[in-house]
């Protein structure tokens, strides 16, 4: 994975990589804003090949940044699901030995009450509109903080800025790790279901495995450059890191980020604006889609594919 974005960047440069609430990200400025990530983690922030960077956040153009900026750098991906309770989250971050975390604002308040026992020496924390244009990013922060209120006090007072550690990171120096297949990408943790939740160790090798996998099943349905799939559920579970993720940037496809698809009326508006050709889903997505009024009412362009 750590090369998956510069092989697909020159040939798809121009075209949409992500896009969400109207804002698209196009393959080259994937590949520039990851880039700069990744060296500020490297100098800015002075962290090494094989350390861990946990990543709390849903599905905004923020988060592509920071995950494949992480794995540019040689670094460990956690994915830390944005509901986790206090515990849940201090578990996680001490047992994956995360060094530096990368959050939304809007959950901030969670990690505040277990950072000092943790492992974390860097917070690096975004808004919900940090990616967006500067006039549409102020009011959605706007918006989210202040009308919907849906940002929860905190203090984080050595917390840097998402938007500062880019600028920084576009002035200074990306060193290119060496990689091999057998060396960790992710620790990717359970549910938890039995008991505490355990980390997952994904080799490099591993990912590359089930994208082939994936790419052998669902390839010959799919036309590079020109797939539009809808990213409803979260890039940091498995399945939408897999198929949605890695499998589209492989094929130049779109993913269209849905931030809060438990918001079924917002989500057929969103699925009404574009003509999309892919979705991936599980039962209870398409079964609530299926029994929302909304649905019936809206006229949607319905893919050829649908994954659960």
């Amino acid at each position: 994975p750590v090369d998956l974005l510069a092989h697909a960047a020159p040939r798809y440069a121009v075209l949409p990589a992500f896009l969400t609430m109207g804002e698209v990200m196009t393959f080259r400025k994937l590949d520039e804003r990851s880039r700069a990530f990744a060296a500020y983690l490297q100098q800015g922030l002075g962290l090494k090949k094989g350390d861990r960077v946990a990543l709390m956040m849903p599905n905004l153009l923020q988060y592509p940044v920071a995950r494949f900026g992480i794995l540019r750098a040689g670094m460990i991906v956690v994915n830390v699901n944005p509901l986790y309770t206090p515990r849940e989250l201090e578990h996680q971050l001490n047992d994956s030995g995360a060094a530096a975390i990368i959050i939304v604002s809007n959950f901030a308040h969670t990690l505040e009450k277990v950072v000092e026992k943790t492992s974390v020496q860097h917070v690096i924390l975004t808004r919900m509109g940090d990616q967006l244009s500067t006039a549409k990013g102020t009011v959605v922060n706007f918006v989210v903080k202040y009308i919907k209120r849906l940002v929860p006090k905190y203090h984080l007072p050595d917390a840097i800025s998402f938007r500062s550690a880019l600028q920084h990171g576009y002035r200074m120096q990306y060193v290119k790790p060496e990689v091999v297949a057998e060396d960790l990408a992710f620790l990717q943790y359970t549910g938890g279901t039995t008991g505490v939740a355990k980390g997952a160790m994904l080799t490099h090798r591993n990912m590359l495995a089930n994208l082939e996998q994936v790419k052998a099943t669902y390839g010959p349905l799919l036309h590079p450059g020109k797939e539009l799939v809808v990213t409803a559920l979260p890039l940091y579970h498995i399945f939408a890191l897999t198929m949605n993720c890695l499998l589209f940037i492989e094929l130049g496809g779109q993913n269209l980020l849905i931030t809060n698809p438990r918001d079924i009326p917002g989500l057929v508006k969103e699925l009404a604006k574009y003509p999309f050709t892919a979705m991936t889903g599980v039962n209870t997505l398409f079964n609530a889609l299926l029994n929302n009024k909304a649905v019936g009412y809206t006229q949607l362009t319905l893919p050829t594919k649908l994954e659960v």
